[in-house]
């Protein structure tokens, strides 16, 4: 694997990729690019790099989901950390995905024909990344969501080359969000417009794309917010949900309003790619069981637990911080008090910066850990 362009200078770049990829389900990528940005420069010791990974949605451009965390005196202080943001494989904001050329099949995007891809996938291309840059150890890698799986899966596939580890609302899924990501992709398969995902760039199934975010849009809130924003009160264009059946409630139009927003930034062939990739997330994979995985884990670890996400609920994300301790990591646990759901790790992210830059500039580690197993 060679690069394309040498990165220098702190903005977007793209790594690319001229021999072939390996993934875990056997298929093999023939190129490919990552598209990833920097904040911050490396020191010559190229030791103070933090990797910052995304969200299902998410883009390498890291200070503009995450505003609150990057930059000069923030938890990712840009004077002392490069912090890099990568898009992962099978999105599509840059990187290698369903929208890219096919070498196969030359002037034709992957579409469906994209092969699976796992979390491990994603986090071994990022490591190749680190490779070009001359980067053998992270500071620390940070994720939310399915970053933050990424982040569990760099602490175990390289242990040797992460010293820090934050995860943010991650844990395997339980039964209840892989119905609830095999429903969003139901209803993409299900738009006429989908044809078996070879569909034309300019009409994908937004109907069902649309459908998908505004169900996963009920899986990142929470019960108390939603009544707290919405309540019964009809929808605000001055609805009545009490004339027609085509009439909504406010709640009704929110989900309807971003769902069809959604579809103008997202490709639907890369949510079900990725939907897909944090289903089959099981840190034991590869390792014989999930404990023989967490013994692989040298780096000191946080698992951060979201109080009102009901999609990695915080009970699965303390279990999981409570195995790790128990099979030898220096591992800890804090719990985001926030009313946004899942999203609290992004729409709370001012209540979680004193929790990262603790976790970053602590020194005493294991008393830290102490505190989280309280």
């Amino acid at each position: 694997m060679s690069a394309a362009l040498e990165p220098t200078v702190e903005g977007d770049c793209t790594f690319g990729t001229d021999e072939p990829f390996r993934l875990n389900s056997g298929a093999e990528l023939q190129s490919g690019t990552l598209r990833y940005a920097l904040y911050g420069e490396l020191n010559e010791t190229r030791d103070n790099a933090l990797l910052v990974c995304h969200a299902l949605s998410g883009s390498a451009r890291v200070a503009d989901w995450w505003p609150q965390l990057v930059g000069p005196g923030q938890p990712f202080d840009t004077n002392r950390y490069c912090v890099i943001g990568v898009n992962t494989i099978g999105s599509c904001y840059g990187s290698t995905g369903p929208l890219s050329e096919n070498p196969q099949k030359p002037h034709e995007p992957y579409g469906s024909n994209f092969p699976l891809i796992t979390i491990n996938d994603i986090v071994r291309t990022q490591a190749l990344l680190l490779d070009h840059l001359g980067i053998e150890r992270l500071k620390a890698v940070i994720g939310g969501s399915i970053g933050g799986m990424q982040t569990l899966s760099w602490a175990v596939d390289f242990p040797e080359r992460v010293e820090r580890c934050i995860a943010i609302g991650a844990a395997p899924l339980s039964a209840m969000g892989l119905a609830l990501n095999h429903l969003q992709r139901q209803a993409i398969r299900n738009d006429p417009n989908w044809r078996e995902g070879h569909y034309p760039h300019d009409r994908q199934p937004v109907a069902g794309l649309a459908l998908a975010r505004a169900i996963a849009l009920c899986t990142y809130k929470s019960s108390e917010l939603f009544t707290e924003r919405f309540a019964r009160r009809p929808d605000r264009s001055g609805e009545d949900p009490n004339n027609s059946f085509a009439e909504r409630y406010d709640i009704a139009g929110y989900l309807d309003y971003h769902g069809a927003l959604f579809t103008k930034r997202f490709d639907a062939n890369s949510y079900v790619l990725l939907s897909k990739a944090m289903d089959t997330f099981e840190l034991g994979r590869g390792y014989g069981s999930e404990n023989a995985a967490l013994r692989r884990i040298s780096a000191h670890l946080l698992l951060v637990g979201i109080s009102s996400d009901w999609l990695f609920p915080a009970s699965d994300v303390r279990g999981l911080a409570e195995r790790a301790l128990a099979a030898g990591v220096s591992a800890g646990y804090a719990e985001l008090t926030s009313t946004h759901g899942h999203d609290g790790f992004l729409a709370d992210a001012d209540q979680l910066a004193p929790i990262v830059r603790t976790l970053l500039e602590e020194k005493e580690y294991p008393a830290f850990a102490q505190a989280g197993r309280g």
